[in-house]
């Protein structure tokens, strides 16, 4: 009898993320990702126990490895404006250097899965709530610094620079090229 294959459960985790991100929930099937992992159906549900508890994990690990590293930019040292600036280009580049034009995890989750998936729905709401801390955490040292306008409401800023990632992250999802985001990019922070 042939023993089964032994597999990593954290490495099908990062597969199955890739899956999910470049084809969304609904769309990736259970062959997907046994073809993916390189396991057999009985031990993807035996592993994971659901195709959505696994989605959960991967959009948990996309939270880890890839949303965390947009607050770790605007984190370091620099001039505020500098550092949102950089951190919107990187963005930018990223997703329009990506063939699969895959755009943010999160945000595709959003769009398919909001109000009719309520796990799905807080895991998005908590990775956006941190980046948008993560920017009114910047705009008040910002203000601190004397490098943006203290009459501004740090709250709102933070909530604006979200909706511009968010929006330049579906954007570029469909761009032929850089020059609209860049232009977004340098409206927004040139309003502050």
């Amino acid at each position: 009898m042939a023993r089964p294959k032994e597999f990593d459960p954290e490495i099908a985790v990062d597969q199955a993320m890739e899956v999910f991100w470049r084809k969304g929930y609904a769309a990736t099937t259970p062959q997907d990702l046994v073809d993916a992992l390189g396991i057999g159906k009985g031990s993807l549900y035996n592993a994971f126990g659901s195709k959505h508890a696994l989605f959960e994990q991967a959009l948990r690990r996309y939270r880890d490895s890839q949303a965390l590293a947009l607050v770790e930019m605007v984190e370091e040292p620099g001039p505020v404006k500098v550092r949102l600036r950089k951190a919107l280009r990187f963005l930018a580049e990223m997703d329009l250097a990506d063939p699969d034009r895959r755009g943010c995890m999160a945000v595709n989750a959003a769009a398919e899965l909001a109000r009719v998936d309520e796990t799905a729905t807080e895991l998005v709401r908590r990775m956006f709530d941190r980046t948008e801390g993560a920017f009114r955490a910047l705009i008040e040292e910002g203000q601190r610094a004397g490098e943006i306008d203290t009459g501004r409401d740090p709250a709102a800023l933070g909530s604006l620079l979200l909706n511009t990632v968010v929006g330049m992250r579906l954007m570029a999802r469909v761009a032929e090229g850089p020059e609209r985001l860049t232009r977004v990019i340098d409206a927004t922070i040139d309003s502050f």
